[in-house]
Formats: C-alpha cells, sequence, structure tokens
C-alpha cells in the first residue's frame, strides 16, 4: 500500500478532530514532503496583485493558527488561506464539533472559530515564505466582547505586512450575531472602519454566507468592489 494510502486510512481511525490535529503537525514537521510539488507553468495566473503558481489554492478552516504553512505550500497550492483568527484566543463550541459523513464523503463542522489569537498568528505569516505560494489571512470576531468596528481593523493592521490579501469574515453560523454583519448599513461601516484604519491594506475579500438572500446580493458586491 502506498505512504499516503497508508497515512490515510489511519487517519480514519481517529476521531476527525484528532486527525486534523495530527494531519497539521506531520505537515508542520514534515513529514509530507520537503520539496515542493512542481505546478505546469502554463497554469501561472495574476492574483492578489502577483503571479500565483496555480489557481487551485486552500480555504480558511484547515490550518486555523497558521501552523504548517510551509508544509501545505509544498503541497503545491497557488495559494493558502490561514484562519480564521480572532482578536483574542478563544477554546471554540464543546467537543465533539467535526462529524464524519461517510456516506456523503463529507464533514458537518461545528468549529466555532477556535484559535490561538492574532498576536501569534501574525508572528507566523510573518516568518513564512510567500515567494513560490500567496498567503491569506481569515479574520473573525470572537464569541465574546467583540466590537466588529474595532476589532476587524486590528486584525488586518496585524496581517497587512504579511499577507498577499485578507478575508473578512461575516458568513459563519456558529458565531452568534456574526452574519447579523452582512447587513449593507453593518457591513459598509467595518469595510470603511478597516479603509480608514488601514490604508495600505492588502486586497480585501468578504466572506459571505452561501444562503444568502440573493436579492441583498448586489449591494453588497458593490459596495466591496
Amino acid at each position: 500500500m502506498p505512504v499516503a494510502d497508508l497515512a490515510t486510512a489511519a487517519l480514519r481511525l481517529l476521531e476527525p478532530e484528532t486527525a486534523h490535529n495530527a494531519a497539521i503537525a506531520a505537515l508542520r514537521l514534515g513529514l509530507a514532503g520537503r520539496q515542493r510539488v512542481p505546478a505546469d507553468p502554463r497554469l501561472a495566473m495574476p492574483a492578489f496583485g502577483r503571479t500565483i503558481a496555480l489557481p487551485i489554492g486552500l480555504a480558511a478552516g484547515f490550518d486555523k493558527n497558521a501552523a504548517a504553512l510551509a508544509g501545505l505550500s509544498r503541497l503545491g497550492f497557488g495559494f493558502v488561506e490561514a484562519g480564521t483568527v480572532t482578536r483574542r484566543p478563544q477554546p471554540g463550541n464543546p467537543k465533539p464539533r467535526l462529524f464524519r459523513l461517510e456516506d456523503d464523503g463529507a464533514l458537518i463542522n461545528r468549529m466555532g472559530f477556535n484559535n490561538l489569537g492574532i498576536e501569534g498568528f501574525a508572528a507566523r505569516l510573518a516568518r513564512a515564505d510567500r515567494a513560490l505560494t500567496a498567503l491569506g489571512a481569515n479574520l473573525g470576531i470572537n464569541k465574546e466582547g467583540a466590537d466588529p468596528l474595532a476589532d476587524y481593523p486590528a486584525l488586518v493592521a496585524a496581517v497587512a505586512p504579511h499577507a498577499d490579501y485578507v478575508a473578512i469574515n461575516v458568513s459563519s453560523p456558529n458565531t452568534p450575531g456574526l452574519r447579523d454583519l452582512q447587513a449593507a448599513d453593518r457591513l459598509a461601516a467595518i469595510l470603511d472602519a478597516i479603509r480608514a484604519a488601514v490604508p495600505n491594506a492588502p486586497p480585501l475579500f468578504v466572506k459571505l454566507a452561501p444562503d444568502l438572500d440573493e436579492a441583498a446580493l448586489p449591494e453588497l458586491v458593490d459596495m466591496a468592489i
């Protein structure tokens, strides 16, 4: 059996979140390989104000704490989005909170923005090599004591020198009240606060809920552009 298949089979014997953490540890320690997977030069394209090797990237949620960026880069992604990270550390929702749907080949995620906070996240992002893989930072607010108009600008300021782009996360159903920030007036206030506080911010993206009312989308898209 190939080593990759053996590792996958072993991970599937573990509880889902334990398997996830083991995968992060393996990537961080270089156990997934030390050489970058080469990309076909025909796949290179402009994005985020730079050139990326290919238009396939890793979404936020896998490496919440920017702990395995070098290992993920070696897998050959064109970009890796770390996070979601909040201003202060928080434990997330009670366990179990990650569930396998074996028949569907899918997962249910109820993690709740568990992360170690922006300070360490930004430091790890600063040490990462962005030459071959663009790095994004997905930013959210704490479950308790959050002030979106202060927290999002502070988060962007912390990662702006070290990220190729930033994603403002207002879509998670696991943080009470977060989706209320998708209202046009509230989102506009957040984006204005970020632009005022961090005028030289990297490209900003807004992560919206997939089930948002389609009638609300045009105004939000115009606002983001």
